[in-house]
C-alpha cells in the first residue's frame, strides 16, 4: 500500500467528523452496487448526506459509477480501494480505538 493511499484513508475515514459515515458507505458498497437513494435507505442517512460522501469518495478515486452519471446509476467501490481493502479495514479499526 502506498503511502499517500494511507493518508488519504487516514483523512477521509479518521480524521473528519464524516468518518465514520463515509467507512459505512465503503463498507456497504463491499457487499453490493448501491445508488445514492439505496444507500440513504440502507444506511437511515439523509439523501444529501449521502451523495455528498459520494461525491468526495468519488472524487478521491475510491468509488466509481460504472455507469457514468446516468440518473440512479450505481457506485461501486474502485479496483483501486478494493486491491486495497485491507488497509481501509485496518485504518476503520484504528479509528474506532
Amino acid at each position: 500500500m502506498s503511502a499517500a493511499l494511507r493518508h488519504l484513508l487516514w483523512y477521509l475515514i479518521a480524521g473528519t467528523r464524516g468518518g465514520p459515515n463515509r467507512a459505512r458507505i465503503v463498507v456497504a458498497l463491499r457487499g453490493r452496487p448501491y445508488n445514492a437513494h439505496q444507500l440513504s435507505e440502507a444506511l437511515g442517512l439523509d439523501y444529501r448526506t449521502v451523495r455528498h460522501h459520494l461525491d468526495l469518495l468519488e472524487k478521491n478515486g475510491l468509488v466509481t459509477r460504472p455507469a457514468g452519471d446516468a440518473y440512479a446509476a450505481p457506485y461501486v467501490l474502485s479496483t483501486y480501494l478494493e486491491t486495497n481493502y485491507a488497509a481501509f479495514e485496518e485504518i476503520q479499526s484504528k479509528a474506532r480505538e
